[in-house]
């Protein structure tokens, strides 16, 4: 039996930050160009102004941080203050990933998880199985380097 790779991961980071410091940050998504090494930036759209279930925005990518740049549309799927910031990626006929940040109160400060799922598909499990381990570890760095510049935020 041919073991294929998992379609997704995540990075923690334990910030010395209280929950509702944290959620601040990972649910502005305004506020993504200061932290992410892709996603130099983002707006709400089609009406949204805030993190809510099914509130809509638009990621701005520089995929590697070279090449060209693209607009990514995202819609929020879960939203659990100070808990659970969940946006799926795609259109609304097709989601291709999702990318999320769970939050869990631990010793005295918040252990921040980043996490990204590819939607199993016949397209998704190809690209993973061809460029998966190179694309993995991209975003495991990049993840890690998102949640450590907020960290050096959250604990100014």
């Amino acid at each position: 039996m041919i073991k294929l790779p998992s379609l997704g991961d995540e990075v923690s980071v334990w910030m010395d930050a209280p929950p509702a410091k944290v959620w601040d940050l990972v649910s502005d998504v305004t506020r993504i160009g200061e932290f992410s090494p892709e996603t130099f930036e983002a707006k709400w759209t089609r009406g949204s102004t805030g993190p809510e279930v099914g509130a809509y925005f638009a990621g701005h990518v520089k995929r590697n941080g070279v090449g060209p740049t693209y607009w990514s549309p995202c819609r929020v799927t879960v939203c659990e203050p100070e808990k659970v910031f969940e946006f799926s990626v795609g259109t609304d006929a097709m989601t291709v990933n999702n990318w999320g940040y769970r939050l869990e109160p631990k010793d005295g400060g918040t252990l921040v998880t980043e996490y990204f799922r590819m939607e199993p598909s016949l397209f998704t499990r190809v690209y993973w199985t061809l460029l998966g381990a190179l694309r993995g570890r991209t975003n495991r760095k990049g993840m890690r380097t998102t949640l450590e510049r907020m960290k050096a935020v959250v604990e100014e």
